[in-house]
């Protein structure tokens, strides 16, 4: 919200005006009551499962991992940028639990898979021959910058602090650091995840649609 924005102001759209459309994908409740939910337009009064369905026609082939060790604060705003760019589905990768806040309930329209341990996550991605690509400022990675991220592959962080664990770091096929310029040593997975997804986006997406 910017300054000078009335706070006030409600988001989404009221009660349906006039005679109730007919297909199976429009929400009942949501007609009668008012869509206030932070979605696209052309998702206005569709039910959840109406909108997922619709989303996984379109689905992106990429997949987002990250490992959650120590109950990583950041894994909302990964789904949340997940949902945004359209990723096939999110792993989480360590405990189950985590922090939804930061996902601004996008989590309800994008698929979250876990895995107890790394192992089964490789053993996951390579049954789907999907390489997985580390996104970590590590000693040896190279530029993400200069590269074009496959088409198919698992973009895989690690968590705020220590990053990308040492078996994860095995399991890579690549590493790719994102340029830095400022005095800290890292950003947070949140931020890279983004950043990581867009310049999959740029190489391989077309336009989003209308």
């Amino acid at each position: 919200m910017t300054a000078g924005e009335d706070q006030s102001t409600e988001v989404g759209v009221g009660p349906w005006a006039g005679e109730r459309p007919a297909g199976d994908h429009w929400d009942p409740e949501l007609l009668e009551n008012g869509d206030r939910r932070n979605v696209v337009d052309r998702y206005r009064y569709w039910s959840r499962e109406a909108v997922v369905a619709d989303l996984d026609t379109r689905r992106h082939g990429f997949h987002v991992a990250i490992e959650n060790w120590q109950h990583d604060f950041n894994i909302g705003t990964v789904v949340r940028n997940a949902n945004a760019f359209l990723a096939a589905e999110v792993h989480i990768v360590g405990q189950r639990r985590w922090n939804r806040r930061g996902a601004m309930v996008t989590d309800r329209y994008q698929h979250v898979r876990h895995h107890p341990t790394i192992e089964e996550f490789v053993a996951w991605a390579a049954a789907g021959k999907l390489p997985i690509i580390g996104i970590d400022n590590l000693p040896g990675s190279r530029p993400m910058e200069t590269t074009t991220l496959p088409r198919r592959c698992v973009l895989l962080f690690g968590q705020e602090g220590p990053g990308l664990s040492e078996p994860a770091r095995r399991a890579c096929a690549e590493l790719f650091s994102i340029a830095q310029y400022g005095s800290t040593r890292s950003i947070n997975a949140g931020v890279a995840s983004g950043i990581a997804m867009h310049a999959w986006i740029r190489a391989h997406a077309g336009a989003p649609p209308d």
